[in-house]
């Protein structure tokens, strides 16, 4: 089963990341992981393929504020799973590659092809 987590974002980017989610890989799990419980407990369900859509400025109860040292910690503890930055700043989306992100894309792409493409490519 391929799972696809979506890392503190607000409401209304959920609704349209769940939507392209669903649209790139309809098979997909697709989970909403407000806080650090919920994101250990998605990660450590170890039946298919992970893939983290992480916003950078994290809504709701995490350890970090930011996504890209969100990312970089998850990178050191969980090598395996993989992800994604959503940002619409180049530098953001440099720096979550640095510390070990997929390339990623920004809000305003959602549901493009480009972005359908990238989920796919990142559940492989």
């Amino acid at each position: 089963m391929n799972r696809i987590i979506l890392v503190g974002h607000c409401g209304p980017d959920t609704s349209y990341l769940v939507m392209a989610a669903r649209k790139a890989v309809p098979a997909a799990e697709v989970v909403r992981a407000d806080d650090e419980a919920a994101l250990s407990s998605a990660i450590a369900i170890d039946d298919g393929h992970v893939l983290l859509l992480v916003n950078r400025v994290l809504d709701g109860d995490f350890a970090d504020s930011s996504g890209i040292e969100l990312i970089a910690r998850l990178r050191r503890s969980h090598p395996m799973v993989r992800s994604m930055l959503v940002s619409n700043y180049a530098d953001a989306q440099s720096a979550a590659v640095q510390a070990g992100a997929m390339p990623g894309f920004g809000k305003r792409e959602i549901g493009t092809p480009r972005v359908l493409d990238l989920i796919r490519d990142g559940l492989k």
